[in-house]
């Protein structure tokens, strides 16, 4: 079974998907669903990192917890800043993080918590994995933001993955 389906959740969830789209229940819509569920997976299985093996569930919650309070505080920080300054005075830059995590499924966390938090945008990631390129809306305090992307996020996604 693994064979033709490598990912059964995915193919369910495309499968689904397929059907929402064309809000239909014909004989060609389900079978291009299935088509659909079968294949898209089988190709796509070399472009998917390792087997996650999420070790401690409870601080995989209060990172999820803290990202979305984060991506609430910045959504509303960038926001304001974008009504009440002017643009000359907004301090965007690039910062290089050093980075401890090597876990490949960490990593995609770490890219999905920066590209969805507003101000922030994942720039690079160095080919040994050890530094981080994120452009930043408003830098304030470089070595303070380094820090607490090191601590809120990093730390917390070390002892998910890799501990």
């Amino acid at each position: 079974m693994r064979r033709w389906l490598p990912s059964p959740t995915l193919s369910l969830a495309l499968f689904v998907v397929w059907l929402l789209l064309n809000q239909t229940l014909d004989a060609a819509t389900l079978l291009m669903a299935a088509i659909l569920a079968v294949v898209v997976p089988l190709l796509t299985r070399s472009l998917r990192p390792a087997t996650v093996r999420m070790r401690k569930p409870g601080i995989a919650l209060r990172l999820a917890a803290q990202a979305l309070a984060d991506m609430l505080r910045s959504a509303l920080t960038v926001a304001k800043l974008l009504l009440s300054r002017r643009t000359a005075h907004i301090k965007s830059s690039f910062v290089e993080i050093p980075l401890k995590v090597r876990d490949p499924n960490a990593l995609a966390m770490l890219a999905m918590i920066c590209c969805l938090t507003p101000g922030t945008a994942w720039g690079e990631l160095s080919f040994d994995r050890s530094r981080l390129l994120l452009h930043v809306f408003d830098m304030q305090d470089e070595a303070a933001f380094i820090t607490m992307i090191q601590m809120r996020y990093e730390a917390p996604l070390m002892e998910i993955f890799e501990s």
